[in-house]
């Protein structure tokens, strides 16, 4: 398996600094070629929900230089994956929390990484940045850690009323802002010739799953360039109908 990736991120219409942070990379190890991607949307006082994106993102992206290799001497277990994922989201919420308090501030930031093998892919989300599949249709592998999602769930709220309700941007939890944090880890076999995606909060908000799905099914991303204009095309989507936050997608394409 082989793939094609990229990434694409706006400040939108109202925001004055870009806090989202996303990295892509594809990597050549000893099980073949992987694609590792990370997504974080930071929110914080005096714009500092940058530093807590990108404190995610580099702590994630030396996991994948020093400790990928490492694992991949011998079968990857989910078991290890997930331990080391976790142990990194909690030293990042401890980490970030002690910042917050020493500028006097308050930050935090959602994560949502996918690690794509030759076989398996394995994702870890904390917050409302989202993963999806798109492969014979659309399908969401990620669950929103929101107020609204749970209302839905419990069979408080409907979908429709979720997704116009003034609190639905409203974490239950996220990293540096929270306590404890406890992530929710997916696992699931990779498929070819389909698309993997992530997206922040405000890449969703404003377009349909069938919008999506219509501009980013696997037979029409067939390179780079193909990815970055579909992904353009919804992101000024997004911004014609006025989506207020920051945009940011990253798409992986397996054949």
């Amino acid at each position: 398996m082989n793939f094609i990736v990229s990434g694409n991120t706006d400040i939108g219409l109202t925001k004055s600094t870009n806090q989202d942070s996303l990295s892509v990379k594809v990597v050549n190890t000893k099980q073949g070629r992987m694609v590792f991607a990370i997504l974080c949307d930071g929110m914080g006082g005096l714009d500092k929900g940058e530093v807590a994106s990108a404190s995610v993102i580099r702590a994630f992206d030396n996991w994948l230089m020093t400790e990928l290799p490492v694992l991949c001497e011998s079968p990857i277990e989910d078991s290890a994956i997930r331990s080391q994922w976790e142990n990194i989201v909690t030293e990042q919420n401890n980490k970030i929390k002690a910042y917050g308090a020493g500028q006097g501030v308050k930050l935090g930031t959602t994560v949502t990484a996918m690690l794509l093998t030759q076989t398996r892919y394995y994702v870890i989300n904390v917050g409302d940045t989202r993963a999806y599949e798109l492969y014979d249709g659309i399908r969401q592998i990620t669950n929103d850690q929101t107020f609204v999602a749970r209302e839905v769930a419990l069979g408080n709220m409907t979908e429709e009323q979720a997704h116009t309700d003034e609190r639905r941007s409203v974490l239950l939890q996220c990293v540096g802002a929270s306590d404890e944090v406890y992530p929710d880890m997916f696992f699931g076999d990779c498929q070819t010739n389909a698309v993997y995606m992530l997206c922040c909060d405000g890449f969703r908000h404003e377009i349909t799953s069938e919008e999506i799905y219509d501009r980013f099914q696997p037979d029409k991303l067939l390179d780079e360039s193909a990815m970055n204009q579909a992904s353009s095309e919804l992101i000024e989507l997004n911004k014609q109908r006025q989506e207020r936050d920051n945009i940011t997608v990253a798409l992986i394409r397996t054949f």
